[in-house]
């Protein structure tokens, strides 16, 4: 008898919970139906993986893709274009746009954006938003927290780019006493940044750490740790710059979970500042070979959970400006799984780790319902990978509106290959195939609503 699938992945090496090994994989109805196939089967459509790696797929939990806004620098459907060229299948979009993502209404529009209804196609991976956190919607946002598509609340407790900040303790207290689901949360202490802003020297790029400095950090998630503890509230502590942080972190892992972004972990100050400028300014910023280290440390202890891309483009005309008046943020979504696959051939972490901090975490900390493993009865959602093909990152390589990398020129080892999504091939071979069609990520706290 034979076993009919709708989609077949043939003799490629998979990487899931039982290791790596050979394994044909069946998909039914957008799900994992078998793994290790048996006896006869034939499917609708098979896709021959010889020498490549299938990977549950890539979630991006930290993205600003700017719409509604200043869609002039990415929309939400170039960034999930850029997202499924990466190999990324699913992203979450953060609040600071204009207007704020902080309503019901604001959370719907975004909704209805993504899935094609207002100004273009859609999205091509699948989504999910956070709510913005402000001193004004406390009490909403034990509600809005629950509503499908939405990931979490988002707190920006020092300013970066857009409106939203919640920069004392009183407020984020407040935050954090309204709702149950894991809380994000943007750790710099706003009140130090406004004193280093006098460090900021014109034209220098090399001052950006020190007028955002390492204490502000340092500080800042020392606040917030205690902040979180008093209320009894999970967060998520984003983008982590410091090595002071690490053991900070690791001593809180029952109530906080943390993310390190590939730029953090690749780049290292002063160079970047003074081969790339303003194309090397984040928040928070790319720190020395001590922190760089520290991250690298934290990453193999296994305090960091996730890793985000933190993808916040802007233009070329705009990072031309001289600092401080250049904006903070890069691309970054579809340069994560080639940066992260590089620092799997050089040896900085094992191909199990990436798998665990790109796809397994984003389950674990989030509640993801159905989707980060590679596993029976999940989303069919596989990110496939050549290990040993050599590419150069380059600008033109870019989806993004921006039109650039930091990393551009870098050889890399290890590449997206395609890109598959609840069983719907949409990319491969560097190439989009079909529409957009990507669907509200959901979770297991909000089933049913």
């Amino acid at each position: 008898m034979t076993n009919t699938f709708d989609l077949i992945l043939k003799n490629g090496t998979v990487v899931n919970h039982d290791g790596e090994g050979l394994r044909d994989i069946g998909v039914r109805d957008g799900k994992i139906a078998e793994i290790g196939i048996s006896g006869n089967a034939d499917a609708a459509e098979i896709i021959d993986c010889s020498g490549l790696h299938v990977l549950p797929g890539v979630i991006d939990t930290q993205v600003h893709f700017r719409e509604p806004g200043p869609t002039h620098k990415e929309d939400l459907e170039s960034g999930s274009r850029a997202a499924v060229l990466g190999g990324v299948t699913a992203v979450f979009e953060m609040p600071n746009t204009s207007p704020l993502t902080v309503t019901q209404e604001a959370i719907e529009d975004k909704l209805n954006r993504a899935a094609g209804k207002v100004d273009h196609g859609g999205m091509f991976c699948d989504h999910a938003f956070y709510v913005g956190a402000t001193h004004g919607n406390p009490v909403e946002l034990a509600e809005l927290e629950m509503l499908p598509g939405v990931c979490g609340v988002k707190i920006f407790m020092g300013a970066s780019t857009g409106d939203l900040l919640v920069e004392d303790d009183e407020g984020v207290r407040a935050v954090l006493a309204h709702g149950q689901r894991r809380v994000a949360i943007h750790s710099e202490d706003e009140y130090l940044l406004r004193e280093g802003k006098a460090k900021a020297r014109e034209g220098d790029w090399t001052s950006h750490p020190e007028a955002r400095s390492a204490e502000a950090a340092v500080r800042c998630t020392e606040r917030l740790l205690k902040l979180a503890r008093e209320t009894g509230r999970r967060i998520h502590v984003l983008h982590i710059s410091t090595a002071d942080e690490i053991p900070m972190l690791a001593a809180a892992k029952d109530v906080a979970t943390c993310e390190v972004t590939p730029q953090h972990l690749t780049l290292e100050a002063p160079d970047c500042y003074e081969r790339l400028k303003a194309f090397a300014q984040m928040n928070p910023p790319i720190r020395d070979s001590r922190h760089r280290e520290g991250l690298w440390n934290g990453l193999r202890q296994g305090v960091f959970d996730v890793i985000g891309s933190d993808h916040a483009p802007h233009t070329v005309e705009e990072k031309s400006k001289p600092y401080p008046q250049s904006p903070s943020g890069m691309p970054g979504v579809q340069t994560y799984v080639p940066l992260m696959l590089n620092h799997v051939a050089e040896g900085r972490l094992s191909l199990a780790r990436f798998v665990d901090l790109a796809c397994h975490g984003a389950n674990r900390v989030f509640g993801i319902a159905g989707k980060g493993r590679l596993a029976m009865g999940y989303d069919a959602d596989f990110t496939i990978v050549d290990l040993k093909e050599k590419r150069t990152i380059t600008n033109e390589w870019s989806a993004t509106k921006s039109g650039w990398t930091p990393f551009d020129g870098m050889n890399v080892t290890g590449w997206p290959v395609g890109t598959i999504i609840r069983g719907r091939k949409v990319m491969w071979g560097d190439e989009i195939i079909g529409d957009a069609a990507g669907k509200p990520v959901r979770f297991q706290e909000t089933l049913g609503r």
